[in-house]
């Protein structure tokens, strides 16, 4: 079944070249291109597209306030386009919020022969948008890679050092950024430390944590190497590495880690998770969110080998239901359960075990 494409942005060698490229793969069809909102708001009605990509700032109407009418009365899967820069990645963000379900970034200079490069990834992210849940929302990296395992950046170790600290450690992808969001607004802020592997760009993970930093409870910012992982706090991995749960001492720490990409990701949950395992084995609760692909399925079953006790998103409230089905189909998760209830059954497994009488 073809795919139908409408392309909305204001600059006529964007909407070329996304033509070019979108075209170029048999199962996809762009039906439209619009320069502007106000164009295609008609050319939707008109030509129901299965996916739109979308430009961020546009001439009469940007496309944050596009999306969010688009959101709310006509859902209709997006992919945001947007430029590498510090401006842009909060605009990203926010499209996400919103609604989006995903994004790709424009190259810095050479515009047009840089998105060229990425004609698989788009085409990827294309067909993911066309199988995405939406729901109406209310008023308000390159070339392809080899498809190494975590034994490309870590072994996997028996866990031999006692402790009673827990760790909570997610991985999300596609629909993520939300996803995460609503589990970590509720937590309390005595909640144990919490390490977080989200598939997301270099330029855009600072201003992701950032964000959250200023909507949660809890403390959230991006990891750096060396970081001692502490109560109330969550790390973010950076988009340029891996992230790593070491021990120095009686401690936990974050480790980057820049080895190979993993399931064709850096950072890969399944690298986090395995480390997790090695160094935290039982005092860990692993949470595995929305997203495309198998990342994170062997990680989360050796966290639970090592004592681990895991929970998958389920899918009716997933936007890609991918990497939560592998992970259980793997035999790695203890409970299934609706974005809306994973906090409050994280803390309650965690108040079973002694640790405190959490309340969301």
């Amino acid at each position: 079944m073809t795919i139908k494409v409408l392309i909305v942005d204001d600059s006529a060698l964007i909407r070329s070249v996304l033509k070019e490229i979108i075209q170029s793969h048999p199962d996809l069809e762009v039906v439209g291109v619009a320069p502007d909102p106000f164009v295609a708001r008609d050319m939707i009605k008109a030509l129901n597209p299965d996916v739109i990509t979308l430009d961020v700032e546009m001439p009469r109407m940007d496309g944050l306030g596009f999306l969010e009418k688009l959101m709310r009365l006509r859902p209709t899967p997006v992919v945001m386009i947007s430029s590498l820069t510090e401006k842009n990645s909060e605009v990203t963000l926010r499209a996400l919020e919103l609604g989006a379900v995903d994004f790709i970034s424009k190259p810095r200079i050479d515009i047009g022969s840089g998105l060229m490069q990425y004609s698989d990834e788009i085409a990827i992210k294309i067909r993911t948008a066309a199988r995405a849940k939406l729901k109406k929302m209310p008023a308000a990296t390159g070339l392809v890679q080899q498809n190494l395992t975590a034994d490309a950046v870590l072994p996997s170790l028996s866990n031999l050092i006692a402790s009673t600290e827990k760790l909570i450690v997610v991985g999300a992808s596609t629909g993520g950024t939300e996803a995460i969001k609503e589990f970590l607004v509720k937590l309390p802020p005595d909640c144990p430390g919490i390490v977080i592997a989200q598939h997301m760009p270099e330029a855009f993970t600072l201003s992701f944590a950032q964000r959250l930093d200023k909507l949660c409870k809890i403390s959230v910012k991006e990891a750096e190497n060396g970081d001692r992982i502490l109560p109330g706090h969550a790390y973010v991995a950076p988009g340029h590495s891996h992230l790593l749960i070491k021990r120095s001492g009686a401690n936990y720490v974050c480790e980057l880690s820049d080895g190979p990409p993993v399931n064709r990701h850096r950072p890969s949950v399944d690298v986090l998770f395995r480390s997790a395992a090695n160094h935290a084995g039982k005092n860990v609760i692993g949470v595995i969110l929305t997203g495309m692909g198998k990342d994170g399925a062997q990680g989360m079953l050796e966290m639970k080998q090592a004592g681990a006790y895991n929970f998958a998103q389920d899918e009716a409230t997933c936007v890609v239901f991918g990497m939560p089905r592998e992970a259980i189909l793997a035999g790695g998760v203890d409970e299934v359960v609706p974005l809306s209830e994973m906090t409050t059954r994280v803390l309650a497994h965690l108040a079973s075990l002694g640790v405190r009488a959490f309340r969301v």
